[in-house]
């Protein structure tokens, strides 16, 4: 179960987003008085599809998956959420109860921003209102391009590219410890399993990466990237 920790002012935090610049004192004031800071270890489910939506959640540090649940339990990751990131941000002003499932991928803090605070600074704070809107954009087009890219390429492509995706975007190294299990990676990518399983060993025989259990070295960067541009 999630644990509250010390609460931190949002104008001195380490963590906090650019678009709290937009707020007045008396704004972040209410922001202060109306958030929850929690810790939660990995794998814990923070909220679930069907719930009511009562919160925007921030993420501080950390990564939590977004996620749909289908037929037979079956799970389809939609994005992966990294540190500074605002999570179910495309659904959370047009839906009153959860679309997407939210699950940690390791140890995170995350903050619980009450969302009819959020939604009293909109309706006065034109700056705040407009820079939310750009960052839904922005989530949107890096969602929807994913989405497409991946969809275009082969299977070699699909987990070349992803494994440059952490180590580029999420790790900033090419040395990392992969977060998602690879049924989670083939959830991720549109794949089974036992292809996950497959190409990964292909690409270690061919030392294009080093496996030794979660732990993963991208070995010939250039190869992989050549990889996934070409599918």
């Amino acid at each position: 179960m999630s644990n509250t920790i010390r609460e931190n002012r949002c104008d001195v935090c380490l963590y906090k987003s650019y678009l709290f610049n937009y707020l007045t004192k008396q704004e972040a004031s209410w922001v202060n008085l109306n958030k929850r800071e929690i810790v939660t270890e990995k794998g814990e489910i923070i909220c679930q599809e069907g719930e009511p939506i009562k919160y925007l959640v921030y993420l501080r540090e950390g990564l939590m998956k977004l996620y749909k649940t289908g037929q037979g339990r079956t799970q389809q990751i939609i994005s992966i959420a990294t540190p500074r990131d605002f999570i179910g941000l495309l659904s959370v002003f047009s839906n009153t109860e959860y679309i997407y499932s939210l699950a940690a991928l390791e140890d995170s803090s995350l903050c619980m921003i009450d969302l009819d605070i959020i939604k009293k600074i909109i309706l006065q704070n034109g700056k705040f209102a407009l820079s939310l809107i750009e960052k839904m954009n922005r989530i949107s087009d890096v969602v929807l391009s994913n989405k497409v890219e991946l969809g275009i390429k082969q299977l070699r492509g699909r987990i070349a590219h992803i494994l440059l995706m952490f180590a580029d975007k999420v790790y900033g190294s090419d040395i990392y410890e992969l977060p998602v299990s690879r049924k989670e990676l083939g959830e991720l990518i549109d794949m089974r399993t036992e292809n996950v399983v497959r190409i990964l060993s292909e690409f270690r025989k061919d030392q294009l990466i080093r496996i030794e259990g979660k732990k993963i070295e991208i070995k010939n960067k250039p190869m992989l990237e050549k990889i996934s541009e070409l599918g």
